[in-house]
């Protein structure tokens, strides 16, 4: 089952992704996509992953107890939804005119758009059993939620990807060990 690293981890391999196909073209360095807040000043980076929300996912079951070997069970891993937005840094010394920003925006989407499925395993390459794939989406909102988003953070709205990473299951350390036997008793009849 995934670590609590996981959510950091999926955020690392959006990035990787991010400059692996982006850079040099449309953004010319890799240091200028980074995982970020349109809240952090003075930074030089072109495009930011900012991750907004996380949210139980309600609707997902999970099974009440996982067995580790032959005496060992744990609780089951909760699901998580990640909320992500990819945004241009307002504040960065690149000079970009509307022109590049709406080809940076539109070359983001295709690079998550064609990888947007992930193995848990790729990410976290130490995980013994196989889960299912995690999903990137983009997140269905309504112009005013996004506008909100961009209020939270007390910026004025700009142009932005919104997405939806899901399922993430987070693991839990609790361990139950159930009891021995100490004692049986067996009955036998004669029929």
């Amino acid at each position: 089952m995934a670590d609590y690293s996981i959510i950091s981890d999926i955020s690392s391999h959006i990035v990787k992704a991010l400059r692996d196909r982006m850079c040099p073209e449309p953004i010319p360095s890799p240091n200028n996509i980074d995982v970020s807040s349109p809240m952090d000043q003075d930074v030089d980076y072109i495009l930011g992953l900012y991750l907004y929300d996380i949210a139980e996912e309600l609707d997902m079951t999970t099974s009440p107890l996982i067995r580790h070997g032959a005496t060992r069970l744990t609780k089951p891993p909760k699901p998580y939804a990640l909320y992500y937005m990819l945004f241009i840094n307002g504040s960065s010394q690149m000079g970009l005119k509307a022109h590049d920003i709406q080809k940076i925006i539109g070359r983001a989407a295709q690079v998550v758009n064609d990888g947007n499925v992930l193995e848990p395993r790729t990410v976290q390459p130490w995980l013994e059993s196989d889960e299912s794939p995690i999903v990137i989406t983009p997140a269905r909102m309504p112009l005013e939620e996004k506008v909100r988003v961009w209020s939270a953070i007390n910026k004025p709205y700009q142009v932005s990807l919104f997405y939806k990473v899901s399922p993430v299951l987070l693991s839990s350390e609790i361990v139950i060990e159930p009891p021995r036997v100490t004692e049986a008793s067996f009955n036998l009849e004669v029929g």
